[in-house]
């Protein structure tokens, strides 16, 4: 089961900013990721649904959470449906983030008292997500949906909106800050943070510095 609370968790994504997102069908490297992450300050951290088995190295994940860094908030993405979900809910899922809007899964989750974060790409879709529960909509594609443009509209007539968008976000200042300045309340970020040179390098301190500067930037923006 969870390690974390659904109220802490969503408090916690909130108060970090940012959600590192990755896949490795190592578990070595993987738990070398999410430590280096962690360490950086980002300890919501997603593990994608992408790979084989990867509900495998997400049980050693879990593992390694609750017996060696209780602080992790270990989430899976790209879950498509409810069965899938069931799976990394009972391994221990702290969240569940989904690149679409699945009503099964969204039911699941809130019986279960897990974060449910689907991808949203219509403000008819992000209404729908808010009657099924969900608190933080994941906008997806992020730029090929619009972009903080898109996320400034639907926050104009639905304030009460809270916004991660993936796919688009940059750790770089100029990105951050348009991103920010629009309303996001968090932003997801994959390969662009944690890059497959500093993965192939095992260059963990390098990801550790890297996610620090995000978040240092992100404070920043932030004020």
């Amino acid at each position: 089961m969870a390690k974390h609370k659904r109220l802490d968790v969503l408090v916690a994504i909130r108060g970090i900013g940012l959600v590192p997102i990755f896949y490795h069908a190592d578990f070595d490297v993987a738990k070398n990721i999410v430590t280096a992450c962690a360490d950086g300050g980002a300890r919501a951290i997603e593990f994608t649904n992408r790979g084989d088995r990867a509900i495998d190295v997400f049980k050693e994940l879990a593992q390694f959470r609750d017996t060696q860094r209780p602080d992790l908030i270990l989430g899976v993405g790209s879950i498509c449906d409810s069965p899938t979900a069931a799976l990394y809910i009972a391994a221990g899922a702290d969240f569940v983030v989904g690149p679409m809007l699945d009503e099964d899964t969204a039911i699941l989750c809130n019986k279960r008292k897990i974060p449910y974060s689907p991808g949203c790409g219509s403000v008819t879709e992000i209404h729908k997500a808010h009657s099924l529960g969900v608190e933080i909509c994941k906008v997806f594609p992020g730029a090929q949906v619009g972009g903080p443009a898109f996320v400034k509209a639907v926050k104009g007539p639905c304030p009460w909106t809270e916004i991660m968008p993936t796919g688009g976000v940059s750790p770089t200042k100029e990105s951050l800050t348009e991103w920010f300045n629009a309303g996001i309340v968090c932003a997801g970020m994959g390969s662009k943070l944690i890059t497959k040179e500093l993965i192939a390098a095992k260059d963990w301190a390098g990801i550790t510095k890297k996610v620090k500067e995000t978040i240092e930037l992100i404070k920043e923006i932030r004020g």
